[in-house]
């Protein structure tokens, strides 16, 4: 009689056939438009050219012939990969097409996937607002599965307490970037997924990491967290403290207040990615993810290609 898949198996297998077979025709097989390594070993120096990685200039070099040169290195094919996941409540909203919960565990799963296939190694840290817990990097298709593994529990909204007993300051994605910071210490490529609905404070960490590291910033996003329709009166839970307010979502006046918070939050989380060199890329709960893959791919092809 055969086994049944697990959870983490089925999901794989979905993201095999619907997102991985395409993306192979798509890409064509260029999955270094996506991953470089890191190199270790100095090939040569050359002028600075617009687009390069501000860390490899030399400055010595710089000084000495009065004119920006940085240092090329030989690649190190084999990529470490790290996801920072926040798996706090926000993320269990979702109106459209899916939860945010969902997005996460889609477009960590293809990533997951792709880098295993080529032969690099994944690790993650998992944060749920009171604990982190880390998943250590290992390769292949069992790192996958044990990182979808992790993923596939439904959390507790309530984390287990009553609504008395909840976390009143939420999420605090400063903790999960400054764990990151001692963990990881081999030159990685690091994906923090998150909404960023987070206390103050995460972008000085974030700015930490990447100075050593490769990071790539995901903003996990809701149509419905910028535009409310009008339904009439509503009570509204914030899924993590489990403070509940009584609004009308009737009131013009109310509706573009909420979309301006909305899109100050956006442009904050905005500004912090770019003060602090990250890259960034936004994913929508109502968008294709081998649509957003491609996207994101495109954007770093273009971003090599203007330092080749």
């Amino acid at each position: 009689m055969p086994r049944k898949a697990s959870q983490p198996e089925r999901v794989l297998e979905r993201i095999d056939w619907t997102v991985i077979r395409r993306l192979d025709g798509l890409l064509q097989g260029d999955y270094r438009t996506l991953f470089q390594g890191f190199g270790l070993d100095l090939a040569d120096l050359r002028e600075y050219q617009f687009g390069d990685d501000v860390r490899c200039i030399d400055w010595n070099v710089t000084a000495r012939m009065q004119e920006t040169h940085v240092r090329r290195y030989l690649e190190d094919r084999e990529i470490t990969a790290w996801f920072l996941l926040d798996l706090t409540a926000s993320l269990d909203f979702g109106t459209v097409q899916a939860r945010k919960r969902d997005l996460l565990v889609d477009f960590t799963a293809v990533l997951a996937r792709l880098l295993t296939r080529h032969g690099n190694r994944i690790g993650a840290l998992l944060y749920d607002g009171e604990t982190i817990r880390v998943l250590p990097a290992m390769g292949g298709r069992l790192a996958v599965l044990r990182l979808l593994h992790e993923l596939s529990a439904e959390p507790d909204p309530s984390g287990g307490a009553p609504p008395a007993d909840r976390r009143e300051s939420g999420t605090n994605l400063a903790e999960l970037l400054e764990t990151a910071d001692r963990v990881v210490r081999r030159r990685s490529l690091i994906f923090v997924i998150s909404d960023f609905f987070s206390a103050p404070g995460w972008a000085q960490p974030l700015g930490r990491l990447t100075r050593r590291h490769e990071v790539l910033g995901v903003r996990l996003h809701d149509p419905r967290e910028t535009d409310i329709p009008d339904l009439g009166i509503l009570w509204f839970e914030d899924a993590e403290t489990g403070e509940q307010i009584l609004l009308d979502t009737g009131d013009r006046g109310f509706r573009h207040r909420f979309a301006e918070a909305a899109l100050r939050h956006a442009r904050t989380t905005g500004e912090a990615f770019l003060a602090s060199g990250t890259e960034a890329l936004t994913l929508s709960t109502e968008e294709d993810m081998t649509k957003a893959v491609l996207r994101f791919a495109g954007r770093r092809k273009r971003r090599r290609g203007a330092v080749k």
